[in-house]
C-alpha cells in the first residue's frame, strides 16, 4: 500500500517490482541511443512521462544527486531509480536490463567490427547519434516548463547553460549543481517539496557497508595491483579507479580508459576508437565500452573474463555510492532548506541539459542544413505525441541516408 511517505517522496503510485523493471530497462537498453544526455531524456520520457514512477521534480533530483557523484551518470540514474522501486533487486534488474545488450554488443564488436564495410560504418554512426538531438530537446522543453512561473530556478538554469558553455569543462558540472542548490536553498524558501528523492528502499547498515565497501576497494586494489601485479588485478584496479575519479561519465572518462590498455600497451589506439566509435552507435551506456576494452586487449587472458572484469571495475564504484549515499539524501527531504536545495539543483540539470544539448550533441551531429532539417521535424512529432519509436527509428534512417549521400 502507498502511504502518505510515499507522496512526498516523489513516487506518485505503487512500486513497481523487479521484474518490471528489468522489462523496461531492457527496452531502453534496446532503443536508447545517443550517449549519456541522451539517456536522461529517454529516461525522462519513460519514467516520469509514461510510466509516472516519479515526478518530474523528484527525477531532476536524482539527476542532480547522480551527477555530483562519482560514476556514469545515466548508468546510476537507472541504477538509483530501480533501487527506489524494488531496492537491491530492483537496482541489479535495472543495470542488467539497460546495460547488457549493449555489452553483449560491444563484446562482439570487439572480435568483428572490421567486418562492417566501412563505407556503411560512418552514415549507420551518423544517423544514430542525430537521434539524441529531438530526445535532449524534448526533455529540456519539458523540464523547462516547470521553471516558467519561477523566475529564480529560470535563472539559475540559464546561468549554468552559460557558465558550462563559456568553459567547456564538463567536470565542472557537479560544481554547478551544488551551488545552484545552495542558492536554491536561500533564494526559493516556498519551493514545493514534491521535487525530492524517493526513499531508496535500502536500510541505513546497508548503505553504510556499501560506502565502506567503495572506500575499501578503491585504496585494497592498488596495493593488490602493486602486490601481485597479474592481468586481471591490473584490469580491475585501473578500471575500478576510473570509475571511482570521474565525474559525469561517458565522454569525460575516455581518457583514463585509454591510459589503462593504450598506454599499457595492451591495446593499438586505432582499435581503441574503432571501439568508440562502435559505442557511439550503439544503445545503452557508453560504459560498456569497457567491455570491448578488456576483452580486445591483449593481456593473456580470455576475451570474455577480461570484458567481465573490466565492466564490473567500471561500474561499480558509481553504484557503490548511490546506494550508500541515496538512502541518507532522500531522508534530508525532512529538512526545511530542502525544498529550495531541490529545486536550485534542478534547475541546474536543466541548464546542464541545454548545455549538452548544443555541445556536444548538435555540435556533433548536426553537420548540414538537411541534419538540422531533421532534427526539427522529429522534435516537432515528438511534442505533437507521435509515435516515439517511429518517430526515432525515421530520424536515424533519414539521418543515415544524407549522410551516405553526402548532403
Amino acid at each position: 500500500m502507498r502511504g502518505p511517505a510515499s507522496e512526498a517522496s516523489g513516487h506518485p503510485g505503487p512500486r513497481a517490482s523487479a521484474l518490471k523493471v528489468f522489462g523496461v530497462c531492457l527496452g531502453l537498453g534496446l532503443s536508447a541511443f545517443g550517449g549519456p544526455a541522451a539517456h536522461l531524456g529517454y529516461f525522462r520520457q519513460t519514467f516520469v512521462e509514461r510510466l509516472k514512477w516519479l515526478e518530474d521534480g523528484a527525477y531532476a533530483q536524482l539527476v542532480a544527486l547522480c551527477s555530483v557523484l562519482p560514476g556514469l551518470t545515466s548508468s546510476q540514474v537507472s541504477f538509483a531509480i530501480g533501487l527506489s522501486q524494488a531496492g537491491f533487486a530492483g537496482a541489479a534488474a535495472a543495470f542488467i536490463g539497460f546495460s547488457l545488450p549493449s555489452l553483449m554488443m560491444m563484446f562482439a564488436a570487439a572480435s568483428g567490427l572490421e567486418l562492417v564495410p566501412a563505407p556503411l560504418r560512418a552514415p549507420i554512426i551518423h544517423g544514430l547519434i542525430l537521434v539524441s538531438v529531438p530526445v535532449i530537446g524534448h526533455a529540456v522543453w519539458g523540464m523547462a516548463a516547470r521553471l516558467r512561473r519561477r523566475l529564480t530556478g529560470a535563472a539559475i538554469a540559464v546561468l549554468t547553460a552559460a557558465g558550462l558553455l563559456l568553459t567547456d569543462q564538463p567536470w565542472l558540472a557537479p560544481g554547478f549543481i551544488l551551488a545552484a542548490g545552495l542558492a536554491g536553498a536561500r533564494l526559493i524558501p516556498g519551493a514545493s517539496p514534491s521535487g525530492c528523492l524517493p526513499d531508496a528502499q535500502v536500510s541505513r547498515s546497508a548503505a553504510c557497508a556499501c560506502l565502506v565497501l567503495f572506500f575499501l576497494l578503491l585504496a585494497g586494489l592498488p596495493l593488490a595491483a602493486w602486490l601481485a601485479p597479474s592481468p586481471m588485478v591490473l584490469l580491475a584496479d585501473g578500471f575500478y579507479r576510473s570509475g571511482a575519479l570521474v565525474f559525469g561519465g561517458g565522454h569525460v572518462i575516455l581518457p583514463l580508459l585509454e591510459q589503462e590498455t593504450v598506454g599499457r600497451g595492451w591495446l593499438e589506439a586505432e582499435r581503441f576508437l574503432a571501439g568508440y566509435g562502435a559505442a557511439q552507435a550503439l544503445p545503452g551506456p557508453l560504459g560498456a565500452f569497457s567491455m570491448y576494452l578488456g576483452a580486445a586487449s591483449d593481456t593473456g587472458l580470455p576475451g570474455l573474463a577480461a570484458g567481465l572484469v573490466s565492466a564490473a571495475g567500471l561500474f561499480a564504484p558509481g553504484f557503490l555510492l548511490v546506494a550508500g549515499v541515496l538512502p541518507f539524501w532522500s531522508r534530508l527531504s525532512e529538512h526545511s532548506w530542502m525544498p529550495g536545495f531541490a529545486a536550485g539543483a534542478g534547475a541546474a540539470v536543466t541548464g546542464l541539459l541545454a548545455a549538452a544539448l548544443w555541445r556536444p550533441v548538435i555540435t556533433t551531429a548536426v553537420v548540414s542544413p538537411a541534419d538540422a532539417g531533421i532534427a526539427c521535424a522529429s522534435f516537432l512529432a515528438l511534442q505533437l505525441r507521435a509515435p516515439v519509436w517511429v518517430t526515432l527509428v525515421l530520424t536515424a534512417l533519414a539521418g543515415a541516408g544524407v549522410s551516405a549521400a553526402g548532403l
